[in-house]
């Protein structure tokens, strides 16, 4: 399993309504989103980050292995505002006017935001979401479509590990021109072993009466109103408190 599912499947708010965890994390991102980039990126990410490393129980290694990913993506994404390209007087290659500006509120609003999405998503293992989403109207093979698939992404992550294991181990990465070949040759095995184990699957589905539903058992979880009411409370604060310090002019 990934380190976040195994954080996921330990997390004190294990045993809590995916929902209550949605409106939370969801909740945080969209304010992130929707508030100005300053002062409420930076409060949001504060909130969010005293969330997770508090009363979610997640520690700061596997938060930062998880959100510096993203972290890139939002860079990454910042990054072309800094330049302009066209025919401009300066050149076809140019500073952006305000380019800094628009860079460091875009990072501000994604970097925010994501943090909000990693806060559902360390405390709410994927096991406990897809088979509520029959019960929210979505048709029941999507889901099941996206269990199997759930479960052969591991199945084949293990696979690619046993594989570069014994391909370490024979000195398939000895070389340049070996690493190539082994890389060539864990592409090639781990196609087949995709055929293979969906293959394996859907004999093993037959022979266990498969009618065209996953009937999965799941946790019983109550919702909570006072984690509810927490939780508007923090955005609203959230949202009049970057409204207040925007007035100021902070």
């Amino acid at each position: 399993m990934l380190p976040i599912d195994v954080a996921a499947h330990s997390s004190r708010w294990r045993g809590r309504h995916p929902l209550e965890k949605a409106l939370l994390g969801f909740g945080l991102t969209v304010t992130a989103v929707s508030l100005p980039p300053w002062p409420g990126g930076p409060l949001v990410a504060a909130a969010t980050l005293a969330v997770l490393l508090g009363p979610a129980g997640v520690s700061g290694r596997q938060l930062w292995r998880a959100f510096r990913v993203p972290l890139g993506f939002c860079v990454t994404g910042a990054l072309p505002l800094l330049v302009s390209v066209g025919g401009g007087p300066d050149g076809f290659l140019a500073p952006a006017p305000d380019g800094p500006r628009h860079a460091l509120d875009l990072l501000l609003r994604t970097s925010a935001g994501s943090l909000g999405v990693l806060l559902f998503a360390f405390t709410t293992p994927v096991s406990d979401v897809l088979p509520r989403l029959v019960r929210a109207g979505v048709p029941a093979p999507v889901v099941d479509v996206a269990l199997v698939m759930y479960r052969i992404g591991f199945l084949l992550l293990d696979s690619l590990a046993q594989v570069r294991r014994a391909q370490a181990a024979r000195l398939g990465q000895a070389g340049r021109a070996a690493a190539w070949r082994s890389v060539a040759g864990l592409a090639a095995t781990s196609f087949v072993r995709a055929f293979d184990r969906a293959a394996r699957l859907q004999e093993g589905l037959a022979g266990r009466g498969y009618d065209g539903a996953l009937r999965v058992l799941v946790p019983p979880a109550r919702l909570s109103r006072r984690f509810l009411a927490a939780a508007a409370a923090l955005l609203a604060a959230l949202v009049a408190g970057t409204l207040v310090l925007k007035e100021l002019g902070l």
